[in-house]
């Protein structure tokens, strides 16, 4: 009986370890900037909403023109987020009609949502619409 050959059944499996670690917390930390981009998405969109109601509801007062309802309202949204994000919205304020013969001022904002990697750029649409009922001046 010559030379023993040394057989163990776990040298051909040997660093697989580290490379399943690895591959596992690739999709792990994938999934967390997915779930970090859905959080700001759904920020986002909630402050730009407020803001657009805010603007309306600004620019509804009797004594201030129902265009400064955009402007006001991109301020508001420079302040809660970004200048950034302001800057990427492009809001409207106007008088619209509506079915029972009110007044209403109308806030629109559309523009995009920043992703979390800043070299994608802003992909994700955002529109969003506050209204608020015109006062009458006496």
């Amino acid at each position: 009986m010559g030379s023993r050959q040394h057989v163990s059944g776990d040298d051909g499996e040997r660093g697989s370890a580290v490379v399943d670690f690895v591959l596992v917390s690739l999709l792990i930390v994938a999934l967390l900037l997915a779930v970090l981009q859905v959080a700001v998405y759904v920020h986002v969109r909630n402050v730009v909403t407020a803001s657009a109601q805010e603007g309306a509801r600004y620019a509804a007062n009797a004594d201030v023109d129902s265009s400064y309802g955009a402007a006001r309202t991109v301020e508001i949204v420079g302040r809660a987020t970004s200048e950034q994000t302001a800057a990427g919205l492009s809001c409207t304020s106007a008088e619209e009609p509506d079915a029972t013969g009110l007044t209403l001022v109308v806030v629109r904002c559309s523009g995009a949502v920043p992703t979390v990697f800043a070299a994608l750029g802003n992909l994700l649409p955002l529109e969003v619409t506050g209204r608020a009922v015109k006062e009458n001046a006496q």
